[in-house]
């Protein structure tokens, strides 16, 4: 039977040596969607019904972009972390891993195709 030595109790190891670093990832990226979210809504929804060219004019300044841009990637990256978390969770085997690499490259893909049409609107 293994015990948990003081050391590893001290740095919050477990089996895996990720679990902490995974679960904070998780609370820190909560937290800046808490605040990103509802600037995103306000600066979306004043656009939202505007003709294309005030939509250009409202992304291209550079705190709507930015906000933009970090709404869509910390929000695909907290997604990423917690739908692994679930299928690591309650899958086992090969579809475990088919699940894992198909949620990671859809993920970067969805982050990918934002990220370039915010830039693209952007600028």
């Amino acid at each position: 039977m293994r015990y948990l030595t003081d050391r590893k109790r001290a740095l919050g190891l477990g089996a895996a040596k990720t679990g902490t670093e995974h679960h904070w990832i998780l609370i820190v990226t909560g937290v800046a969607l808490a605040g990103l979210i509802p600037a995103f809504v306000l600066i979306f929804g004043r656009a939202l019904g505007g003709s294309h060219a005030d939509v250009v004019a409202t992304f291209s300044r550079p705190f709507p972009a930015l906000v933009a841009l970090l709404t869509l990637f910390v929000g695909l990256f907290h997604f990423r972390k917690g739908a692994q978390t679930a299928i690591e969770d309650y899958t086992r085997g090969i579809r475990r891993t088919v699940l894992l690499i198909a949620m990671i490259c859809i993920t970067y893909s969805a982050m990918a195709a934002g990220l370039y049409a915010i830039i693209r609107i952007a600028l």
